[in-house]
């Protein structure tokens, strides 16, 4: 816990380089993409880093089946499954900079 508030304290005096950290976390947040499908492929979601669709892609055969119980469950997995992988790289990206700071790892960062 000592190590972790001497970091933490360490920080307080590289605001300046934090805040520039942080500037190019945000923009690169919204380079991340990633994709989950359902059904086969029948629906496909591609959302990005901010955790925003991005796109939602239907396939034909999804559309004629005229099942809309199924199509609402099948958007809500594709997009549930992107929102995954998404959530995924963000830690991965967020790890990578508290390591480029000097955090130790595992530490959280307040807001991410």
């Amino acid at each position: 816990m000592f190590k972790e508030l001497k970091a933490l304290a360490g920080l307080m005096g590289q605001l300046p380089r934090l805040k520039e950290e942080m500037g190019k976390f945000q923009q690169k947040l919204g380079q991340i993409t990633a994709e989950g499908n359902a059904g086969a492929g029948m629906v496909a979601a591609r959302v990005n880093g901010r955790m925003e669709v991005l796109a939602v892609q239907l396939a034909d055969e999804a559309i004629r089946m005229a099942d809309k119980e199924l199509l609402e469950d099948l958007i809500r997995s594709a997009i549930n499954q992107a929102l995954e992988k998404a959530r995924q790289q963000v830690a991965e990206e967020t790890g990578k900079m508290a390591s480029g700071l000097g955090l130790p790892p595992g530490m959280e960062l307040p807001g991410l």
